[in-house]
């Protein structure tokens, strides 16, 4: 049985309203390695309104501790960019490896499965991003459970080998400097995808290289009004 610590779990009770900001969390999992994760509330967050869920997804630690690189990837990028949707981010720290192992899947979809049952999220209105591996790590995520996205927004990903049965609208944000993650790959598979007649769009940067995180804070905001097009909800 999934527990979350006694922090979460008083903030899950019905009627109660978690303080705005960010905070570190771990949802216990049984035999299973707990997950630590960033979780930031928005201000306007009331039990009475649904809001939109982000997962994001952090990048490559280098083989080293994936400790706090959650909350680095939302502190850094992710809620800069998309503050303005109003909308709870969760942000977990990798168990090992990248996104796509089978221990990391089922981390993340606990993980999603514990916040959607501990808030008041618009299922309508839940999106994964990430950047470099995260990036990655969104593509395969959305692939994997795509009944839990409406939408993904890869930034500096690598694109998945074969997107044959894909279902979700995309945006990529991608660098031509990427010097670790060529441009190409990614422009390909837009490209791909829409003459497959999917909604897929890339915004294109120059002058940024891959490392140079903050710097794509201004290009990931540009998902705003995008993704209030696939909502239509013109007051997010």
């Amino acid at each position: 049985m999934t527990i979350v610590f006694l922090a979460f779990a008083m903030y899950s009770q019905a009627g109660t309203v978690p303080p705005p900001g960010v905070s570190n969390r771990t949802l216990t999992r049984g035999d299973e390695p707990p997950v630590h994760y960033a979780l930031s509330i928005p201000a306007n967050y009331s039990t009475s309104k649904p809001v939109p869920l982000i997962l994001a997804l952090h990048f490559g630690v280098g083989g080293g501790s994936a400790a706090g690189a959650g909350r680095s990837v939302l502190s850094i990028l992710v809620r800069p960019a998309l503050e303005e949707l109003g909308a709870i981010i969760v942000a977990p720290d990798s168990l090992r490896g990248d996104w796509s192992t089978a221990e990391n899947e089922r981390a993340v979809k606990e993980l999603l499965d514990n916040v959607l049952g501990s808030y008041n999220i618009d299922k309508k209105e839940i999106v994964v991003t990430g950047f470099s591996m995260g990036g990655a790590g969104a593509w395969h995520i959305a692939e994997k459970y795509p009944d839990y996205f409406s939408a993904v927004i890869p930034v500096s990903g690598r694109p998945p080998a074969s997107i044959a049965e894909w279902r979700l609208p995309v945006l990529a944000i991608h660098s031509h400097n990427d010097q670790v993650v060529p441009f190409g790959p990614t422009e390909a598979r837009i490209t791909e995808l829409q003459k497959a007649g999917k909604r897929a769009e890339l915004i294109p940067l120059t002058g940024i290289t891959h490392y140079e995180t903050y710097r794509f804070v201004d290009g990931l905001r540009q998902a705003v009004p995008w993704l209030r097009q696939i909502w239509k909800r013109e007051d997010k």
